[in-house]
């Protein structure tokens, strides 16, 4: 029998063997339908199909952001990421960059409250481990680093692995530039996990509950993957480059397995919360140069990364844990990876700032039940987005898009102090509301017949439109 959850009192006065350790482990740019159990018919992911088999899977999972900088400052934050001023990916910057648009700034500032710092008030050990793109001065101590945010051990890359998956150059152990690696990204950020999983603690003491934040590479590009893995998807695949990509994903799924084996080995598998989900939807394929091998599926649902439909950010989503969860869920109630911060805090027995306005809500209380109520919708505002609707809502079963000012203002990656009074002036125009519990794919746009529905989520969406976009992070230009 399943023990039921316990409140935050309660569990704040557990041992720390009673804790529940947390592995979150996201992927990059991996597609809403590239996984088995979330219907591809060729790639083949045993390892996270079993993991699903024994927890819930969701199918209506939510990334903070459509793009991956926003959308990990979301997640590690639990509140919309333009909150923090990041806008859209950060791109690396010297100290010597000035940019027109303030973009070199941009980072998650030591001041913000975090996954990590929370937990280490709660006894928890933490370590991030891949990628990071939080800042744009990476390893540099102009900004906040890993460790300032609250990780006590940090394996990882500014942005993508380079060259590429396949033998990286570019990772930073704890500030110190490790050089070439042998191997492929998401099997060396695996690697480093299971070390620090085996070494942390003192030997002989009671082991501290720990928070593992395992960030892949794969399956961005630039796109890299084993020869043994691609050649089983030359006949199934249209061309090499996709064969390269469906490899790419299996190989997650076999880093994912490698997590999973060690839990199991350690004996640590059965209080252990893991989470696999994925920063934002597909690459477009050939969008830029680079993306050549970008064959990620955002089937069923409309668009792909960068857009404000659903496969922008609507994303898979796998919780495993054995002693809470029951086998076999499935849930398609929107959870979001807002929801992660709030929860834990929730399960580790500490309490976010009260002042801190949060986006995300506790779930705890759902993972044996899977009813989860939100009492504040989610909305996205992303003023670089691919398709004309720059702000999207889901709240209940209602999906709902507007542009801004009629789609006139030009898209851009970053508010400053030289737009920030005309984005506030911006109104939300040519609204589109979709029943998304009834069809996933935004087609019958229902704001053009119910003049009752269009009036009830204008309402709703403008309240959380100004709320959000007062509250967003204004970034000072610099003089040159």
């Amino acid at each position: 029998m399943l023990r039921p959850l316990l409140s935050a009192l309660l569990i704040s006065s557990l041992s720390a063997a009673e804790k529940p350790n947390i592995v979150v482990i996201l992927c990059d740019d991996l597609g809403y339908g590239d996984l088995a159990c979330y219907g591809h018919p060729v790639i083949q992911t045993p390892h996270l199909d079993r993991m699903a088999k024994e927890g819930i899977r969701f199918t209506s999972m939510y990334s903070a952001a459509p793009v991956c900088s926003p959308s990990r400052v979301g997640l590690m934050t639990g509140r919309s990421p333009n909150r923090a001023g990041v806008y859209d990916w950060i791109p690396p910057a010297t100290k010597k960059t000035r940019r027109p648009d303030a973009r070199e700034q941009v980072h998650l500032t030591d001041g913000e409250t975090t996954i990590p710092k929370l937990l280490k008030k709660a006894g928890y050990a933490t370590c991030l481990s891949g990628k990071w793109h939080c800042n744009a001065r990476f390893n540099d101590p102009a900004q906040a680093q890993p460790n300032d945010t609250g990780f006590d051990h940090w394996f990882a890359t500014q942005n993508n692995a380079s060259p590429s998956h396949e033998n990286p150059r570019n990772f930073v152990r704890n500030g110190k530039q490790v050089g070439p690696l042998k191997g492929y990204s998401c099997q060396l950020a695996t690697d480093e996990a299971i070390r620090w999983m085996k070494n942390k603690g003192t030997p002989g003491t009671e082991q501290p509950p720990f928070f593992l934040y395992l960030a892949f590479h794969e399956p961005h590009e630039p796109v890299a993957s084993p020869p043994e893995l691609v050649k089983k998807y030359r006949a199934s695949a249209r061309n090499e480059n996709e064969a390269q990509y469906f490899a790419n994903v299996e190989n997650v799924d076999l880093a994912v397995g490698r997590v999973l084996k060690e839990l199991k080995e350690t004996k640590r598998d059965q209080n252990t919360l893991v989470i696999f989900t994925s920063d934002n939807g597909p690459e477009t394929l050939d969008r830029y140069k680079g993306a050549a091998r970008s064959y990620g599926r955002p089937d069923p649902l409309r668009g792909m990364k960068l857009w404000t439909t659903e496969a922008g950010f609507r994303v898979v989503g796998i919780m495993r844990w054995p002693d809470r969860i029951a086998k076999s869920q499935e849930s398609d109630a929107p959870v979001s990876s807002l929801d992660f911060l709030p929860t834990f805090c929730s399960l580790a027995g500490v309490t976010p700032p009260p002042a801190l306005a949060l986006d995300g809500t506790n779930i705890s209380g759902g993972l044996e039940s899977l009813d989860f109520p939100r009492k504040k919708p989610l909305i996205w505002i992303y003023y670089n987005a691919l398709n004309e609707h720059c702000v999207a809502m889901r709240t209940k079963k209602w999906k709902v898009l507007a542009k801004l000012d009629g789609g006139k203002p030009k898209k851009f990656s970053n508010v400053h102090s030289n737009n920030s009074a005309a984005v506030k002036s911006w109104k939300l125009t040519d609204l589109e509301i979709y029943d998304i519990a009834k069809e996933v794919s935004e087609k019958t746009n229902l704001a053009a017949t119910d003049k009752n529905l269009r009036k009830e989520m204008r309402a709703l969406l403008e309240k959380q439109y100004r709320e959000l976009v007062n509250d967003s992070k204004v970034w000072k230009l610099l003089s040159k």
